[in-house]
């Protein structure tokens, strides 16, 4: 069936031929330092020193700039003291009284004790009254009451010790804390790729104040179409070129597939490594890819441009054939049914 009129003088004829396809999915992105981050204190102020430069090796727990805070100062210095006077040590005095009030109520027990026994083997033969029997019993019971009281207040002490002091402990560790959240240090071992802030600037917990990476281990972000990251899986090879290096082309292998979509961007993020690397790298250098899907070695192809409405083609006679479309790329299509080697077609025209 014929649907378009051509002009067999005018028209360029090809025949599908076969060879190497490749389909792949296109992406953009940057090289990224592995494990780079950007760097937030919870602090506010204005950074009192910095105390690395940019392109400085770091370790985790190194310091990289601090943040001028008075006040965290003084209350620490108040939490330190408020620790002294609340520590077990520092009461020992205040223990061993009650320690002596407490020999001296069990001394004064045992001794009403005795004169108690005394009074009542007297009595027993029939000397003295019982007033003085009864005064005796009364010293008795007062000197036992006075010494379980002071045994009480002793427990007392002890446990309010020990509570001021772990109480002035935690407070001493909050003001630790809250000081340290003005001190920026690394998370990691690597670079300081840059600072982003001098000193004397005021920070917020909203401002970003560094950027640290690892010294020597890179990765690919790249950013693929919601349309194409059905076609991404894990190991598939990327080939990369970037502007830093014109007219190479490297390669990478697929390591991560980000499983949320960017709302705004409307596209996936992919973490990838490099197999054959450019010999030097810097963070945030752009780059552009092709993540290859399939590759197909000797299947029959032609011009993509030769396909009318994606599932047809047109013979040099005029006649349009249905055909079966495997991998297309940008320059060409697979069929896989409809035309072989010998079949002449034309370009359809607009």
């Amino acid at each position: 069936m014929s649907i378009i009129s051509c002009g067999k003088s005018d028209e360029k004829t090809i025949l599908p031929e076969k060879k190497s396809l490749t389909e792949s999915v296109y992406a953009s992105g940057l090289v990224k330092a592995k494990g780079q981050y950007e760097a937030f204190t919870l602090a506010t102020g204005p950074i009192e020193e910095i105390f690395v430069r940019e392109g400085d090796t770091v370790k985790a727990g190194t310091p990289i700039l601090k943040v001028f805070s008075e006040r965290e100062k003084l209350g620490r210095d108040n939490a330190q003291l408020s620790r002294n006077f609340a520590d077990l040590q520092s009461n020992q005095s205040r223990i061993q009284d009650l320690e002596l009030t407490i020999n001296l109520a069990k001394s004064k027990k045992q001794n009403d004790s005795l004169l108690l026994v005394r009074q009542t083997s007297l009595w027993a033969k029939g000397i003295g009254t019982a007033v003085e029997l009864e005064q005796r019993a009364l010293n008795f019971q007062n000197s036992k009451t006075s010494y379980e009281s002071a045994l009480l207040r002793y427990l007392d002490l002890k446990r309010e010790i020990e509570f001021n002091s772990r109480s002035a402990s935690k407070n001493l560790a909050i003001s630790d804390v809250l000081l340290g959240e003005y001190l920026l240090t690394s998370k990691i071992d690597g670079v300081v790729y840059s600072v982003l802030k001098e000193k004397g600037e005021m920070v917020s917990p909203q401002t970003p104040l560094a950027v640290i990476g690892s010294a020597g281990e890179f990765l690919l972000e790249l950013q693929v179409d919601e349309y194409d990251i059905s076609k991404v899986e894990l190991g598939q090879i990327v080939m990369v070129t970037m502007d830093s290096f014109k007219d190479q082309v490297f390669e990478a292998k697929v390591t991560r597939i980000y499983p949320i979509m960017n709302s705004l961007s409307k596209s996936f993020t992919i973490e990838a490594v490099f197999t054959k690397a450019p010999p030097r790298l810097y963070p945030n250098l752009t780059l552009e890819a092709n993540i290859v899907t399939q590759i197909k070695a000797e299947t029959l192809v032609i011009p993509r441009s030769y396909l009318w409405l994606d599932n047809q083609v047109i013979t040099e006679n005029g006649d349009t054939i249905p055909v079966k479309v495997g991998i297309k790329t940008y320059q060409f299509a697979e069929i896989l049914e409809g035309v072989d080697e010998k079949t002449p077609l034309i370009l359809p025209r607009k």
